[in-house]
């Protein structure tokens, strides 16, 4: 029963988050895969589509919208999303 709760709880924290800014320009993409090799979320880079979000305590990372564990992801990382672009949300994540 306490499982249920933990999914419906996030869902209602994200509803009431704000909605992240729009990005302009490409993603600078590196690496293979964040947290595990072959993960479809992949840490980005700087540039000036993501200069403004980019933190020395945290990682800078993109998902693509469509992946099926991005509340699982936002759990298990403390990540927050802080824009969109190109199909992908972006997150940053808490160095630990």
């Amino acid at each position: 029963m306490r499982l249920s709760i933990i999914p419906v709880t996030a869902l209602l924290l994200t509803a009431c988050a704000p909605e992240p800014a729009p990005v302009t320009g490409s993603l600078p993409f590196f690496g293979d895969g964040y947290r595990f090799k072959g993960d479809v979320c992949r840490r980005l880079g700087e540039s000036d589509a993501t200069a403004e979000y980019l933190d020395h305590t945290a990682d800078l990372v993109g998902c693509p919208e469509d992946a099926e564990n991005l509340g699982v992801f936002v759990i298990d990382t403390s990540a927050v999303e802080v824009a969109r672009q190109d199909g992908y949300v972006i997150y940053s994540v808490p160095i630990s």
